[in-house]
């Protein structure tokens, strides 16, 4: 007998031998055998911090991850969907937690999907490639017109409130952000203890109900707006008027998660769903909502000020550059969100069938403003399932200079998308307020992650604009983007996409697919 079938022989034959002395002669050696490990693996689960699935389901929880380990590869990874629609593979997830973690994120073997599968999209490289970028780059915002203007990240983490986050999740973000040096968005919830323990840079986001500053009535409260947003941490101030997870619909936070602390934050009733309005108090016309924009930058202190939305009826967002040209007043920023986008729960009818998806949308208000002569004062920020460094070029070539991002953010946290952040039973602590949950998540650890996540986006997106031969982000144009339009022709971006000539909207030669939208805009109705 060799070695190896001799080792073979022992650990077959031990635990039978044990199995048999358990049965017919020392029966507590079955807590030993069985309950004796489980024990120990449990106990090491519980007390162990890089895992919330696993202190929360101790033991259990091992069973998804070794179904995951021994998963069939599935091609298409950098695919965020199938040719059925199918939302991000796990694929996806897999990616966001190995940079998280600071694992190493390369593949073996080339691409792993068909090149020639219609859809494809890659960057062409350059035989002169770039050297010694710079390994934090940043976009100024605010530069125009404000006295204390924001040198912000290419990513930076899009809206989500405490209430739909649990404290935990809002402190590892936050805490991330500060290791990292980018911004956290608030979400509409308000600014919440937990955004601000850690010190991380905050865009304050305030949404049709005003949370954070707002009367007993609901309307907007100017005092309570100037005590919050003229700390020095709050460093950008965002107006929502919608949200591509639901566009036209106000934010929707359960009651099962509404607790005593948010109510008091709110300034909102214990027990009973919070349902922000669809439409704003403050204003009602694309003048008002221009003259909102520059009072809240005239209150904060002059910090860069701007607006959110996800693209719907084409005249309204054009009644805005009506109104920039009449007024003269113009937003330090622009934020799109991308009908796809948005983790926050909603009607599947919100969710799958309304608003614009994003890059249709960041095409179309890049247009609007190149066409209206505005684009070079105001900043566009991008958001909508934006998770690698590619996805942010391809979205920058066409008209973003700035990410936002929820989902990516959220798996660097932890989630494994269990779909169940509106129930309050969100296995990962997230998307919950239960402390039975919530207190598994690791502030520290899930911080760590969330700083490496953003680190590693940086470094491939600098390293992609090195291999293309591109200085700054600002050098990423459509034509650098090339898709598979059919098995057998390709087209660049800027042969897909249109690109308006400066100032074409201001003439009397519009350009005819615009001609119908631009008059039907009014500067003083949506």
């Amino acid at each position: 007998m060799t070695v190896k079938q001799g080792f073979i022989f022992l650990s077959i034959a031990t635990p039978v031998v044990l199995i048999v002395l358990s049965i017919f002669w020392y029966p507590f050696l079955w807590g030993l055998l069985i309950i004796l490990p489980v024990t120990l693996l449990g106990f090491w689960d519980i007390t162990q911090r890089k895992k919330t699935l696993l202190r929360l389901y101790p033991v259990i929880g091992h069973f998804r991850y070794f179904l995951e380990s021994v998963r069939p590869e599935i091609q298409q990874y950098f695919i965020e969907t199938d040719t059925n629609g199918k939302p991000i593979s796990r694929e996806f997830r897999n990616l966001v937690y190995q940079r998280a973690k600071g694992a190493r994120d390369t593949r073996p073997f080339g691409t792993v999907f068909d090149v020639y599968r219609t859809g494809y999209e890659w960057i062409n490289h350059s035989l002169a490639p770039c050297k010694g970028l710079e390994k934090d780059p940043r976009i100024i915002f605010g530069d125009l017109h404000c006295s204390q203007p924001y040198a912000a990240s290419p990513l930076n983490i899009s809206a989500m409130s405490y209430g739909a986050l649990s404290k935990t999740a809002i402190m590892a973000l936050n805490k991330g952000a500060k290791a990292g040096g980018f911004a956290h968005n608030t979400g509409e919830g308000g600014v919440s203890p937990y955004h601000t323990k850690h010190g991380g840079d905050l865009i304050w986001q305030i949404g049709t109900g005003y949370f954070g500053c707002r009367t007993d009535e609901g309307n907007f409260c100017e005092k309570e707006f100037v005590d919050i947003a003229t700390r020095p941490q709050v460093k950008m101030i965002e107006v929502k008027l919608s949200q591509g997870a639901k566009p036209g619909h106000g934010g929707i936070l359960p009651a099962a998660k509404v607790t005593q602390e948010i109510v008091d934050i709110r300034h909102v009733k214990l027990g009973e769903d919070v349902i922000s309005p669809p439409a704003h108090s403050a204003f009602s016309t694309p003048q008002g909502l221009l003259e909102f924009t520059l009072k809240l930058r005239e209150l904060s202190g002059g910090k860069p000020t701007g607006f959110k939305l996800c693209i719907g009826h084409k005249p309204e967002f054009l009644s805005i550059c009506k109104a920039m040209l009449e007024t003269g007043i113009t937003p330090d920023f622009i934020t799109i969100d991308g009908g796809e986008g948005g983790t926050g729960a909603s009607p599947i009818e919100l969710t799958n069938s309304v608003g614009m998806p994003l890059r249709d949308a960041i095409t179309f208000v890049n247009n609007a403003l190149i066409g209206v002569g505005l684009r070079d004062k105001i900043r566009i920020v991008a958001a909508g399932k934006i998770i690698s460094a590619f996805h942010m070029v391809r979205i920058i070539a066409l008209g973003a200079d700035t990410i936002n991002s929820s989902r990516g953010m959220m798996f660097a946290l932890g989630c494994i998308q269990a779909r169940h952040c509106n129930t309050d039973a969100c296995p990962t602590g997230i998307a919950t307020q239960n402390p039975a949950r919530y207190q598994a998540l690791d502030v520290s650890d899930k911080g760590e992650r969330v700083a490496h996540y953003h680190k590693a986006m940086i470094h491939h997106l600098v390293n992609l604009l090195a291999v293309a031969g591109l200085r700054s982000t600002a050098d990423i144009k459509p034509h650098h983007i090339q898709r598979r339009v059919n098995q057998v022709e390709v087209m660049s971006y800027a042969e897909i996409y249109e690109v308006l000539d400066e100032g074409c909207l201001l003439g009397t030669e519009i350009p005819k697919r615009w001609l119908k939208d631009w008059d039907l805009a009014k500067a003083n109705d949506w």
